[in-house]
């Protein structure tokens, strides 16, 4: 057991975090998004939701100062009527967790790309690595650009 390091980072995705470089991305994935398919490497958190998983990445890296856009979400699909709330504790996670944001007043929703379906997994087979989680919200996948530390 580690003091200061939450209990949900399994071995494997700390080791992945600590071998991510400046402007690696992590992608932390929905129960639905196919994990097993993308990414260069794949750490399971099945039995947490992506905003408690993001919480406890982001208390161990920063997303990237020097990149216009450096956290991702996967928009929603044309005529779905979905609306994903989830979003919302993303931007406050982030907004409370990062020096980017909380040191230097930069706007959130100014950090964040949409990207469409398919362009979103195509990003993904690019990533360091994927985290899949047991998250139930739908349109729950984010990616996030490491930083400097």
């Amino acid at each position: 057991m580690l003091k200061g390091i939450s209990p949900i980072l399994s071995p494997d995705l700390l080791h992945i975090l600590a071998s991510m470089g400046h402007g690696d991305e992590i992608v932390i994935a929905d129960g639905n998004f196919p994990s097993a398919n993308y990414g260069q490497r794949l750490a399971r958190l099945d039995g947490h939701g992506v905003p408690e998983v993001l919480q406890a990445c982001l208390d161990l890296i920063p997303v990237d100062q020097y990149t216009v856009q450096p956290i991702v979400l996967m928009e929603v699909v044309k005529g779905d009527p979905v609306v994903p709330t989830i979003w919302d504790d993303y931007k406050k996670i982030i907004s409370e967790t990062d020096e980017l944001f909380t040191d230097k007043g930069k706007k959130i929703n100014d950090s964040i790309e949409m990207m469409e379906r398919f362009a979103f997994y195509e990003r993904a087979k690019k990533a360091f690595a994927v985290v899949a989680t047991g998250e139930t919200a739908i349109y729950a996948n984010i990616i996030i650009k490491k930083g400097v530390v």
